[in-house]
C-alpha cells in the first residue's frame, strides 16, 4: 500500500531515509529548515557523499514522488506518517546529547496534527527521550491521544546507506504499549517490502528501542578499542595483530568483522554517541555501569597519537619542516563525512608538531577544508607525494589500498610509509625497498 510520508531533516540520514520510502514506493515529502540544502534537492542535487543516493534522489524528484520544503504545515496536511530523521550532536563543552533538533520538530509538528497520526523517530536519542517527547505530541497535538509517537532506530552505515534501507538486516519498533496501537500498524504499512522478505522485526517498549542503537554502537566501538589495544602490545612484542585477529576471529562468538586495527573509528556516531551513552547512565544513577566506555575512547584517541609519533621516528625524530603526505581526510571510505576523523585529527596534530602537511582525499577535501582550513590539500595523490618524507595512509579508499608502491617511489623524497589501516600489503612495499609501518604489525 502506498502511503504518504514525511521525512523531518535532510542531512545524512534524514535525505537517505527519505529516497529509500519512495524506492519502497511511498510519496514522500523531505523538510528541513535549511533553504539552500532543500533548494538543492529539489534540484536532485546531494549535499554530501553517499554511494548511489543522488541516482535515488534524482529518480524520484524526477518521478514527483519525492518532494522537498520548509514548510512544515505540508507535511502535516498530507503524510500519514511522519519520521524524525534530524541530528543529536554532542553537545558544546559537554559529552551529552544535544537534543534541540528532535525538540525542534516536535514542537513544530504537533501542534498541527489535526487528524490521528504516527511519528516515527529514527534519530539516536538518550534513552527516556521517546517518553518524554509522546507526552509533550498528546499535549500538544489537537487530536490528543490519537497523535502517536513511537521510536523506529536506524543502523546505517555511511557508504552502504541506501543498502541499508532498503535492505535492513532487522528492523526496531518501540511502542508506548498503553497507546492505541496505530504505531506499530502504520509501521508495518510502511516497510511492507522490507518485511515481505523475510526481514526479521522486533517490537519492544520505547526505552528498549532507545537501548538497542546506543548499545550496538558501544559494542562495535568496544570492539575497536580492543583490538587496538592488543595492538599496541603487539608493537613491543612484535607479534602482527592482523595474524592474531584471524585467529580469534575463526571463533564464532567472536567474529572477525570489526577486528581491523588501526587509527581507530571516528565519524558522526561512534564517538558522540558512546559520549552520550556515559552521560546519560550518569544522569540515571548508573554511570559505573559505562565506566569501561572511558577507556574504549581513550584507546581510540590514543592511536591519533600513536601514528604522529610513529612519523616523527621516520624523519629522525623531529617533525619540524618534514614534508609528511596524509592520505585521507574522510573518518571511512565512501564518504565525505570529516566528522571526528582520525584521518584529519592525526593530520591536524603533524601539523601542530611543525610538519609540512599534505592531506589528499577523493571526495572529502571541500569538507575537511571548511573544518581545518590551516592544512595543505592536494588535488591528487601526486601532488600530495611529491617530496614527501612519510607517507601516511590514513583512510581506506580503493585508490590507496591499490598504490604501486615503485611508481609512488618516483614521487617521494623517502620511501617511508605508515600504513594507518593495515590495508597495504606489507610485503609488497618491503620487497619495493619500503620502511613499513603498520598498526600492531611488522614492528
Amino acid at each position: 500500500m502506498s502511503l504518504t510520508v514525511s521525512v523531518f531533516g535532510t542531512g545524512y540520514l534524514g535525505a537517505t531515509h527519505a529516497a529509500g520510502m519512495a524506492e519502497l514506493g511511498h510519496t514522500v515529502i523531505g523538510i528541513d529548515v535549511d533553504e539552500a540544502k532543500i533548494a538543492r534537492l529539489s534540484r536532485g542535487e546531494v549535499p554530501f557523499f553517499e554511494p548511489g543516493l543522488p541516482e535515488l534522489i534524482r529518480k524520484h524528484v524526477d518521478s514527483g514522488r519525492l518532494r522537498f520544503t520548509t514548510d512544515a504545515s505540508v507535511a502535516a496536511a498530507e503524510a500519514d506518517v511522519h519520521f524524525i530523521g534530524v541530528g543529536t550532536p554532542q553537545r558544546k563543552g559537554e559529552n551529552a546529547a544535544d537534543m534541540r533538533f528532535v525538540d525542534a520538530v516536535i514542537e513544530t509538528l504537533a501542534p498541527q496534527l489535526t487528524r490521528p497520526s504516527v511519528i516515527l523517530g529514527k534519530s539516536t536519542v538518550p534513552v527516556g527521550t521517546a517518553a518524554r517527547l509522546a507526552a509533550r505530541v498528546r499535549e500538544l497535538a489537537p487530536v490528543g491521544a490519537d497523535a502517536e509517537l513511537a521510536w523506529n532506530p536506524e543502523f546505517l552505515r555511511e557508504g552502504f546507506a541506501v543498502e541499508d534501507t532498503l535492505r535492513p538486516d532487522r528492523l526496531v519498533l518501540g511502542v508506548d504499549k498503553a497507546s492505541a496501537g496505530r504505531a506499530e500498524a502504520m509501521a508495518r504499512e510502511v516497510y511492507a517490502q522490507v518485511l515481505d522478505r523475510g526481514t526479521p522485526f522486533l517490537v519492544t517498549d520505547l526505552a528498549t528501542a532507545e537501548l538497542v542503537k546506543v548499545s550496538a554502537n558501544a559494542f562495535l566501538a568496544t570492539k575497536i578499542s580492543f583490538i587496538n589495544a592488543i595492538a599496541e602490545i603487539c608493537e613491543v612484542t612484535g607479534a602482527d595483530v592482523k595474524e592474531l585477529a584471524d585467529a580469534i576471529g575463526y571463533d564464532e562468538r567472536i567474529g572477525r568483522k570489526f577486528l581491523g586495527a588501526g587509527l581507530g573509528f571516528g565519524g558522526g556516531c561512534l564517538p558522540k554517541d558512546i559520549r552520550a551513552f556515559q552521560a546519560r547512565a550518569g544522569e540515571l544513577g548508573v554511570g559505573h555501569s559505562l565506566n569501561f566506555l572511558r577507556e574504549v575512547d581513550e584507546v581510540n584517541l590514543r592511536r591519533r597519537e600513536h601514528v604522529v609519533g610513529l612519523a616523527a621516528k621516520c624523519v629522525g625524530g623531529v617533525l619540524h619542516g618534514a614534508k609528511v603526505a596524509v592520505l585521507g581526510a574522510a573518518f571511512k571510505p565512501n564518504s565525505d563525512d570529516v566528522r571526528d576523523s582520525p584521518a584529519l585529527d592525526a593530520a591536524g596534530k603533524l601539523y601542530l608538531a611543525g610538519a609540512d602537511v599534505r592531506v589528499y582525499d577523493p571526495e572529502a577535501a571541500d569538507n575537511a577544508r571548511a573544518v581545518s582550513p590551516k592544512l595543505t590539500y592536494s588535488s591528487s595523490l601526486e601532488e600530495a607525494c611529491a617530496g614527501a618524507e612519510v607517507i601516511l595512509v590514513a583512510t581506506e579508499w580503493n585508490e590507496f589500498k591499490q598504490m604501486d608502491p615503485e611508481v609512488v617511489a618516483g614521487m617521494v623524497a623517502a620511501r617511508k610509509v605508515i600504513d594507518g589501516r593495515n590495508c597495504l600489503d606489507p610485503q609488497r612495499w618491503i620487497d619495493a625497498g619500503w620502511e613499513y609501518h603498520g598498526m600492531g604489525r611488522f614492528a
